[in-house]
């Protein structure tokens, strides 16, 4: 009988074969995300709903159509096998539907504005994934893994800051993507073995780079925040 428990020897011996720096370079990008996550102290409501609801609103509906991408597109029956677990736990525990009731409940359900603040930047993911070079999405979808993981702490504060105590979705990710994280970089290495000749590191980490971009909107983006302030305003 197998195991599917990952140990640390695994996870060293995994990404031998990915280009030097390039886990480090994901790591780093991930840590400058979070540093620059502003003080929930001193967000307003209308600010620590927006965060919930762009996050929300990337998540939702694009994260099982990126990770179906990435099983598209590697060649190695290792990294099939790896895809095709994380797709599967995210279907049949219905991952979707948990972030849904989560924003729901901080009531920070996205509407057409906080859609909008994101939208070009993840158009640009689309078009990046479309061209099914796993040697550049695993790095994308590693790092999306590795961020989420490490950003569920803050966005459940957010969350119940504005009154919510479903926090499912966060309790659950913050768990379950150190698995993934790993899992991807074993995918990764797998598919840099079956690569002829040594691949570009930049080439390699152009997902991460065009992905950073839509984090950064859904953290910093502040034009969702002044139009609902004035539209509220004008309610009142």
């Amino acid at each position: 009988m197998t195991s599917n428990v990952t140990t640390s020897t695994d996870v060293v011996s995994a990404t031998h074969c990915v280009p030097p720096g390039t886990r480090e370079y994901i790591d780093r990008t991930i840590q400058d995300l979070l540093a620059s996550l502003p003080d929930p102290q001193q967000l307003s409501p209308v600010g620590r709903r927006g965060i919930i609801a762009r996050y929300t609103a990337v998540l939702e509906g694009n994260f099982v159509y990126w990770m179906t991408s990435a099983y598209l597109s590697v060649k190695s029956w290792e990294a099939h096998q790896i895809i095709d677990d994380n797709l599967r736990e995210e279907v049949r525990d219905n991952h979707p539907g948990m972030l849904r009731r989560f924003a729901m409940a901080a009531h920070a359900v996205p509407t057409d504005t906080d859609i909008m603040a994101v939208h070009g930047h993840v158009h640009e993911v689309r078009k990046f994934i479309g061209r099914l070079r796993s040697e550049s999405i695993l790095p994308m979808m590693a790092f999306f893994e590795g961020f989420i993981q490490r950003f569920m702490p803050y966005l459940a504060d957010l969350a119940v800051r504005q009154g919510s105590s479903e926090l499912e979705y966060t309790e659950v990710h913050g768990v379950v993507d150190v698995g993934h994280t790993e899992e991807l970089y074993r995918a990764l290495n797998a598919e840099v073995l079956l690569a002829h000749g040594p691949l570009d590191k930049m080439r390699m980490l152009e997902g991460v780079e065009i992905l950073r971009k839509v984090l950064e909107v859904v953290i910093h983006h502040s034009n969702t925040e002044k139009l609902e302030t004035v539209v509220a305003s004008t309610n009142r």
